[in-house]
């Protein structure tokens, strides 16, 4: 056989095997292709949608709101109950009256006496001064102002606040813890006895001393033996009162020099508290001031002749005064 016919035999066969491949080849592509467009597009990851979540996801801090200030009570929410609602104490007045003073009579005084103590017993008027190597127990002339019997204190000691038991005069010392006791009539130093306080005023009531040592209390001691059998904090309707200075027992009353001010306290030994407040402020002129002076200390009571004194420290005048309420009539020398 001629080689080309064979060949050309072989050709014509694998022309039809082509067209048949290349028909089955086109059909399985267009298959393919039919199945790629129909399959539907992957969805995005999960983790990309989580990773920015929509802000409705996650609510912001609005959403959930803090409470409103009505929720937690504040203090105008439960009142505090006033006066009406829960009564004061019946010892405490409603108002606190303030009295003024009128001079009565002038007499001169000692410039040179810083008065810690002043008393009046039997006509005569006694006074104990301060202030380290000056501090001396006195018996003084009202009239004319003169010193009649002194005796001075060590000079370590800083005399302070005066009162008479009986026959005895009894002197506080204000930082060292010691008290005197003089025989009235001679002056003679009959003892010495200790406390725990500084001591700053002292009276009596009848039964027992009654001292101030600078804070709000006032201590009560046995007057034979000055240990201490009570106290009592003084107040007003403000609170404690401190710097309770120099005393006199008037009426049942305490009367007390408040420290640094032109102001007595008129206080309740019972209680406390403070039932009515004398003001001093103007006793002296213009003309008393052009030497140096120091506060308002002193208060002495002539029960025998309803009289009341007050001078200060180096004041060059000690004053009879009476009170005067605050309508301007004459006031009891307890104001009230």
């Amino acid at each position: 056989m001629n080689p080309f016919w064979a060949i050309r035999g072989m050709t014509g066969t694998k022309r039809s095997a082509r067209a048949l491949l290349v028909l089955f080849v086109a059909l399985a592509c267009a298959t393919m292709v039919l199945s790629c467009a129909s399959a539907p597009t992957p969805p995005e990851p999960i983790v990309a949608v989580s990773a920015t979540p929509p802000v409705t996801e996650t609510p912001s801090p609005t959403a959930t709101p803090t409470p409103a200030p009505t929720e937690t009570p504040s203090l105008t929410a439960t009142p505090t109950p006033s006066l009406t609602e829960t009564p004061a104490p019946p010892a405490t007045p409603a108002s606190i009256p303030v009295c003024t003073v009128r001079i009565v009579n002038t007499f001169p005084h000692d410039r040179a006496a810083f008065t810690q103590g002043l008393l009046f017993e039997n006509g005569s008027l006694y006074e104990g001064t301060g202030l380290n190597g000056q501090s001396t127990l006195r018996r003084v002339d009202l009239v004319s102002g003169e010193v009649l019997q002194a005796i001075s204190l060590p000079p370590e000691y800083f005399g302070e606040g005066i009162s008479i038991w009986e026959n005895r005069i009894v002197q506080l010392t204000w930082q060292s813890g010691l008290g005197f006791v003089y025989d009235v009539e001679s002056f003679e130093l009959l003892a010495t006895f200790h406390y725990v306080t500084e001591g700053w005023g002292i009276t009596h009531d009848g039964s027992r001393l009654i001292m101030s040592d600078g804070t709000p209390w006032l201590h009560f001691w046995d007057p034979n033996t000055y240990v201490e059998t009570g106290s009592v904090s003084v107040h007003d309707n403000a609170g404690p009162v401190t710097r309770l200075n120099e005393l006199e027992f008037v009426h049942g009353m305490v009367l007390a020099n408040v420290w640094k001010t032109s102001l007595i306290a008129v206080i309740d030994p019972q209680t406390g508290q403070i039932t009515a407040w004398i003001d001093l402020q103007g006793l002296l002129g213009p003309e008393d001031l052009v030497e140096p002076v120091d506060v308002l200390n002193g208060i002495a009571y002539d029960a025998a002749g309803e009289r009341l004194f007050v001078t200060g420290k180096l004041w060059p005048k000690l004053f009879e005064i009476e009170l005067v309420s605050p309508d301007g009539a004459p006031a009891p020398f307890t104001c009230r």
